[in-house]
């Protein structure tokens, strides 16, 4: 990536900004601005997330606002209420006091000097979620918003529910945020440090059962779903994802449904910005952004506008690598969405595979530890969290194979499954996964979906399955851009399992499969790039020193004896240190999925969590443990948060909860 430092217009840094809201509530704001801002204001752009300015995301912010900055626009980085810097207690993910502090933030921004009144709103996941849900609310002075890895609908394609199945990470995610948000303010910034701490430790909420006992699409998840009134959505919005992430679902359903001006952007990468992330290509997003912001925040008629509707990387086929630091593929560029380009060609599932015809009767009931290749939800880097060679779970599950490729394939969209089957149980999920077999027998996931038969009718009121009478059942995948390459063969494999991705059913349901159809979104008229995205760029990356090194491992254990099957994934920062402020920081997380292969009820997750933070003689360290388990009738989660100033455990809370299954 190449390194910036002749911008423009020359940057002045506040470290710690005071935006005093109504209430009283302090929030602190890092920010970055032309220096003779107060002469000559520009527009603001606005990234409001809980994950610490000061220490969490500092390396990612130095890369990104000092480029804003330099181009002309004042990069404002904001902690949410009771996180980092800022005063206050943080209830829950997307809160009304979340939103109601965005637009006063938003409101109070355009009436400062430096700036003209014209208010951005950017980032990735937690942001990305949030500049759409503060788009969604209309305050007057935001022009535009990039958002990044987010999702218009929070039950339908959040971390917690997909298709109605309870996924693993909603545990996993709960865990991160019981840790995350158990850190101090820094004292170099807040006298009141300590005080602050012990407030937000005693208030602190263990969250993953609160989103567990929503289990229908109800007015909880209805809140923040930008897909409840898209026509609400009246200001310009570029949303971007990746292939490797889980998030990809967005881009299109912006595209396809927002009144104002949209456009989408879809590469290989993980759940990272594009000038940083893997698989390869990385791009030139800070370029891509400026030129966003140069056109809808300050009206420079640059044709950003006609950069296309939807402009995705289309994935060549190639050997699975669950680290693969780059997809080979192209750029695809379509000026409309959804695209004259796609047409939808539908494969019959018959007894010899895809595309054959004749009576069907197949059974599945796969065993528990169908899944332990399908990766993280969002992975973040190289450490073998994107999806593996899918062959073992391909064995385990029903499979329905095409014929080798004479000729290239293209898919651009979402593949739809529509099928008859019956449960021997009132409940039970299906897993679809999509693949790419190559002659030599190694499989690589393209999309996959997931659907709790409970919601096959109605995701806010969901219905058990009547035991033994056939249903037709329709299952959208994940939308997906992707090449196959000829002597290569589409597979389509089926499942009732997928640890630990999905939490098993009650019960080892079995269905019986005796219909079924796959139609595929078909591109066609693609040959090379439509698209040469800038090099990626960035600001100076921050000044630090690496104390400790980190490492990290992720491996599957078997017990030969038990058939007890483990995912271990385990992850040490190691400790840095900040050259400009001095603070050390560091983290170390540790997690364990098991299951046996033969009974759902055995499934049981546990994770670690530790945060330490330095500076001088001051030390403070805090742990988060947690334990989830399942019986036929409840969801089981134990946890406990220990906080530490130097050697002195100064606070301890044990929180236990039994959610009941309602529609699980």
């Amino acid at each position: 990536m190449k390194v910036r430092t002749d911008f423009p217009r020359k940057v002045a840094e506040t470290a710690d900004m005071g935006i005093v809201l109504q209430d009283g509530t302090r929030l602190s704001a890092r920010v970055w601005m032309p220096e003779d801002a107060a002469d000559n204001p520009v527009p603001a752009i606005l990234e409001y997330i809980p994950y610490r300015k000061r220490d969490g995301t500092l390396a990612r912010d130095e890369l990104m606002h000092p480029y804003f900055a330099g181009h002309g626009y004042a990069a404002v980085r904001v902690d949410i209420r009771g996180n980092g810097d800022s005063d206050g207690l943080m209830e829950d993910e997307y809160s009304e006091q979340e939103l109601a502090d965005a637009c006063r933030i938003i409101d109070w921004l355009s009436r400062q000097p430096w700036c003209t009144g014209a208010v951005g709103m950017m980032g990735k996941s937690w942001g990305g979620f949030n500049c759409l849900q503060t788009a969604f609310l209309q305050p007057p002075a935001l022009k535009a918003v990039i958002s990044v890895c987010s999702t218009t609908d929070r039950f339908a394609d959040d971390i917690h529910f997909k298709g109605g199945c309870l996924l693993g990470e909603n545990f996993g995610w709960g865990m991160v945020m019981l840790s995350y948000s158990s850190r101090p303010p820094d004292p170099a910034l807040r006298a009141d440090w300590r005080e602050e701490w012990l407030k937000r430790l005693e208030a602190e909420p263990f969250l993953a059962p609160r989103w567990a006992s929503h289990q229908a699409r109800d007015d909880y998840w209805k809140h923040g779903s930008v897909c409840e009134d898209y026509a609400r959505m009246t200001v310009p919005v570029l949303s971007i994802g990746g292939w490797a992430d889980n998030y990809m679902n967005t881009v299109a359903a912006l595209c396809e449904n927002v009144p104002a001006p949209v456009q989408g952007l879809v590469g290989p990468w993980v759940h990272q910005y594009p000038h940083q992330a893997v698989p390869g290509p990385a791009i030139g997003f800070l370029q891509v952004a400026v030129r966003w912001w140069d056109r809808w925040l300050k009206g420079i008629e640059n044709g950003a506008e006609e950069d296309g509707a939807y402009r995705a990387w289309m994935q060549h086929s190639a050997p699975p690598d669950a680290s693969a630091p780059y997809r080979p593929g192209h750029w695809v560029v379509e000026r409309d969405w959804p695209s004259a380009r796609v047409q939808s060609h539908r494969l019959h599932l018959g007894p010899q595979g895809l595309g054959t015809s004749g009576p069907l009767h197949h059974v599945i009931n796969t065993p528990q530890h169908v899944g332990l290749q399908a990766g993280e939800f969002f992975p973040m880097g190289l450490n073998a969290e994107m999806p593996g060679d899918q062959r073992e779970d391909d064995g385990l599950s029903v499979c329905f194979d095409g014929a080798p490729l004479d000729e290239p394939l293209d898919l651009l969209g979402a593949a739809r499954m529509s099928l008859t089957l019956s449960s021997d149980r009132p409940r039970a999920n299906l897993i679809a996964r999509l693949c790419d077999v190559a002659p030599d027998g190694s499989s690589v996931r393209i999309a996959h979906g997931m659907l709790n038969l409970c919601h096959r009718k109605d995701r806010a009121r969901p219905t058990d399955m009547l035991p033994g009478q056939a249903e037709e059942v329709v299952l959208t995948l994940d939308q997906m851009a992707y090449r196959l390459a000829p002597g290569h063969r589409l597979r389509l494999a089926l499942s009732t399992s997928y640890w630990p991705f999905v939490w098993p059913a009650a019960d080892a349901a079995t269905l019986t499969l005796t219909e079924g159809t796959l139609d595929l979104p078909v591109h066609a008229g693609s040959t090379s790039d439509e698209w040469q995205p800038p090099e990626p760029e960035s600001a100076r990356p921050w000044n630090h020193r690496i104390l400790r090194e980190g490492h990290a491992a992720r491996r599957i254990e078997r017990d030969l004896l038990s058939g007890r099957q483990v995912l271990v994934v385990e992850e040490d920062g190691g400790d840095r240190e900040n050259l400009d402020h001095g603070l050390i920081s560091g983290e170390t997380m540790s997690e364990r999925w098991e299951i046996d292969a033969a009974d759902p009820l055995s499934a049981r997750a546990t994770i670690r969590w530790e945060q330490r933070l330095s500076r001088g003689d001051w030390n403070v360290r805090t742990e988060a443990t947690g334990e989830m388990t399942a019986t036929a009738d409840a969801l089981v989660t134990k946890a406990r948060l220990t906080a530490w100033e130097g050697e002195t455990v100064i606070f301890q809370r044990d929180y236990e909860d039994s959610v009941p299954r309602v529609h699980l």
